[in-house]
């Protein structure tokens, strides 16, 4: 039985030591990589020859729904890697909740982009439930399909509500954002295992020169978080710069 005095080790490396309801929501929703993501879609639209801004929104408002919130929701409803007391009903709801939203925004908009949106709303929508729930016996969940859904895919999708068509170009940043989101998960992979699943390190780092390194968790975590973090902003202001470039 664990001891209730002692402190719950942060889960990410954004994971405040303040306990409760917002700390809860706030790891829930992974503020940095939901960002990350949302800078996808600046991307997509950034490469439009000429960017509608109602649309970027519409389209930016759509990921955070169906990212940030829903699929993030769900991902901790099956299992609490997270380990927040946020009520299973309360997950789910807001999951569902959310997720219509994002599809709403994506049915509002087809009388402007045109029909073909419904085929990226429909993916969308099995991309988030099967990915988090790992529906099909778990064939959704795994780095393809992660870095597919959650990279390639806001490229394409944002792209596409402006232009209302895909091409080459675009189908060369999904394939950087693909690879982005690869090594995303790489990186974070085995940042979760030494969060989550590591009770102790030890051992030592022997230089040439004689000096020498303990070893412990926050040593071998260091390069994975800090390459994170500094992915996850880059990618944002590399879709801002994109994005104002048309201004």
């Amino acid at each position: 039985m664990s001891d209730p005095q002692r402190p719950r080790p942060a889960t990410a490396w954004y994971d405040g030591p303040p306990a409760g309801v917002w700390r809860d929501w706030w790891v829930v929703l992974h503020p940095p990589y939901t960002a990350w993501h949302l800078g996808y879609v600046l991307l997509g639209a950034g490469l439009a020859p000429v960017l509608d801004g109602t649309r970027l929104v519409a389209t930016l408002l759509a990921f955070f729904l169906a990212v940030g919130v829903a699929a993030h929701a769900l991902d901790e409803l099956a299992g609490r890697p997270l380990g927040t007391t946020i009520p299973s009903r309360v997950l789910a709801a807001v999951a569902a909740v959310a997720l219509c939203g994002a599809a709403a925004l994506g049915v509002a908009g087809i009388g402007r982009v045109g029909w073909g949106l419904l085929a990226f709303i429909v993916v969308g929508v099995v991309l988030v439930v099967g990915y988090n729930l790992e529906l099909w016996g778990g064939r959704l969940h795994h780095d393809v399909v992660f870095a597919a859904a959650w990279g390639s895919f806001p490229v394409l999708t944002a792209y596409y509500a402006q232009v209302e068509r895909l091409d080459a170009a675009v189908v060369s940043v999904a394939a950087f954002a693909f690879g982005l989101s690869w090594a995303q998960r790489v990186l974070s992979t085995e940042a979760r295992s030494l969060r989550r699943k590591v009770s102790a390190v030890s051992g030592y780092r022997d230089y040439r020169d004689g000096s020498r390194q303990a070893l412990d968790t926050q040593v071998l975590l260091r390069p994975y978080e800090r390459a994170l973090a500094a992915l996850s902003w880059a990618t944002c202001a590399l879709g801002v710069g994109l994005v104002l470039t048309h201004l």
